[in-house]
């Protein structure tokens, strides 16, 4: 029977959806489930609404174990076959608090602040030196086991342990699932959806719609460009930046508008504020969102357990289905973050790439992909740089190399003076404390 150890298991919302998919599958639903976090409370709450699930749907087939501290962080890992990474160290409070508020400071603006910008820097480098702890304790413990990586940032932490540790890694986002289907349905396009063909790769958040058929294999981008100037002069639409992107750079993008306002130089300029009107950008939409998930999480938390009533049905994350084409040896296609072992012919062999995948009983195989369009390419060099750049910041530990980071960093150049940003560096590092020690 498999193990699968979920590190970060407080995050109980993202615990029951990856675990409770296990339960749901035939080949995991005998698994030794290893729920790890340094937080006993959470930690608690994922044991009580996993072990319904557990009950109502897996008729007690799973053996769950939990596991608090750094102290017991190496039995969690021992003899797992899978290890899905969900942390978030610094939480909400402080770190993310920090990351926004200190930046704020110097008039750098931003929105999620969890991929790119200089919260996504810090939040890769508070976070790499866990990761690089949690790979020792593999090395030892299970050698051999997946680890599977849904922490943000994505390139920047599944990059880390794909070059500097030898476990082996994939790096897991949610929306190159839902990239086609999303942008049909808000053109007004739903009647193409069914057999439609796609081909998404780029970079975590930046990938790229490089095709979209129809059943019938016709391209169905002529007949998005015509729609998107209607979407664009909507004042209620949400969707505008990545729109924006095909108008421009002639393809949709996977991640959220909201996210990809901040990866670049165009959209959130103090010079131009009417630019956040005019795209609908939400400033400072990461911390709203965790006010609000942290406000409703006792309601939340007894709306799931439902007395003990709680059920769960597959869901869409690849976790779960991973594992089973591991196991199983029958293929699965995924979009994974994978190494650039030459797969995007144009963009860096360091690079952490994002590219459609085939699952089965060898493992994660990656598919190349070619040559991307010259200015696509040009849009994920801008990220891949700073993301290169705050990996090796991480390596050194020095306090010059997260000042190039951050001076690369697209969105942070193109608001702040050199000199502004290496203060602006030095007073995140001073405000972080403990959670950046190792770069003091």
């Amino acid at each position: 029977m498999p193990k699968i150890t979920f590190m970060g298991a407080g995050s109980t919302v993202f615990a029951r959806n990856v675990i409770g998919d296990c339960m749901c599958t035939p080949c995991l639903r005998e698994s030794v489930i290893a729920l790890y976090d340094i937080d006993a409370e959470r930690l608690e709450e994922s044991f009580i609404i996993l072990s319904a699930i557990n009950a109502n749907v897996n008729e007690n087939r799973c053996r769950i174990e939990k596991y608090c501290g750094v102290e017991n962080r190496k039995e969690a890992l021992r003899g797992a076959d899978f290890v899905v990474n969900a942390i978030q160290v610094g939480l909400y409070d402080p770190c993310t608090i920090i990351d926004f508020e200190v930046p704020k400071k110097y008039g750098l603006r931003q929105t999620i602040a969890d991929t790119l910008g200089i919260g996504g820097i810090m939040r890769g480098l508070r976070t790499i030196p866990v990761l690089r702890d949690f790979a020792r304790d593999m090395e030892e413990v299970c050698p051999d086991a997946w680890f599977l990586n849904y922490t943000n940032p994505m390139s920047i932490l599944s990059g880390y342990m794909q070059r500097y540790t030898a476990i082996k890694t994939v790096g897991l986002c949610h929306s190159v699932q839902v990239c086609s289907s999303d942008l049909l349905t808000q053109l007004g396009m739903e009647d193409k959806l069914e057999g439609r063909k796609e081909l998404i790769a780029g970079i975590n958040h930046m990938a790229w719609l490089l095709e979209i058929k129809d059943k019938n294999g016709v391209d169905l981008y002529p007949e998005i460009k015509k729609r998107i100037p209607e979407k664009l002069s909507d004042p209620d639409f949400k969707n505008k930046v990545r729109l924006d992107y095909i108008k421009n750079f002639g393809y949709y993008c996977t991640e959220s508008s909201e996210h990809n306002a901040e990866y670049n130089c165009f959209y959130i300029k103090s010079k131009y504020p009417e630019l956040i009107e005019r795209y609908n950008i939400p400033l400072d939409e990461y911390p709203r969102r965790c006010v609000e998930q942290i406000k409703g999480w006792k309601e939340e938390k007894e709306r799931i357990l439902d007395n003990g009533k709680i059920s769960h049905e597959r869901t869409r994350e690849y976790a779960s289905y991973i594992m089973e084409a591991i196991v199983t040896g029958n293929p699965y296609k995924i979009g994974g973050n994978v190494l650039n072992t030459g797969l995007i012919d144009n963009l860096p062999a360091d690079a952490c790439v994002e590219v459609p995948c085939l699952v089965d009983g060898r493992g994660i195989n990656p598919c190349h992909v070619g040559k991307l369009p010259v200015q696509l390419a040009a849009m994920n060099m801008t990220n891949i740089n700073a993301q290169l750049l705050t990996i090796n910041a991480a390596v050194t530990q020095k306090r010059e190399d997260i000042y190039m980071a951050a001076m690369l960093e697209p969105h942070t150049a193109a608001e702040l003076s050199i000199d502004e940003i290496k203060a602006m560096v030095d007073d995140l590092i001073e405000a972080h404390g403990d959670y950046m020690k190792e770069y003091k």
